[in-house]
């Protein structure tokens, strides 16, 4: 499966357009990780646990886009999109989603 944030794929042709298709994760950060990124906010630095939490959930929600366009029988997706957010009443759960354009490239 190729996924690209471009509307093509160079050097490929489109030949038939799927549909649109999302990937959606909603992840909940610890009390752990809370308390290691209040410490880096004091100290400076770089919250890797929270990197790390940010990355699988990009990661996760690109194979959801994935396996959904292979359902409807595409080899492509393109046009990617991936935002983020925050939910709930303390922020405590992150959002990520990914919406493109499910196509058949030769």
């Amino acid at each position: 499966m190729t996924l690209t944030t471009t509307p093509t794929v160079e050097g490929r042709t489109v030949t038939a357009y799927h549909g649109i298709v999302f990937g959606e994760v909603i992840a909940g950060v610890n009390m752990f990780r809370d308390i290691a990124a209040g410490f880096r906010n004091l100290v400076g630095g770089r919250s890797g646990s929270y990197e790390i939490e940010l990355m699988n959930a990009r990661e996760e929600a690109l194979k959801e886009l994935s396996e959904r366009a292979e359902e409807l029988g595409a080899n492509a997706v393109v046009g990617i999109d991936v935002d983020y957010e925050t939910l709930g009443s303390d922020n405590g759960m992150l959002m990520v989603t990914a919406s493109g354009t499910a196509v058949t490239i030769s």
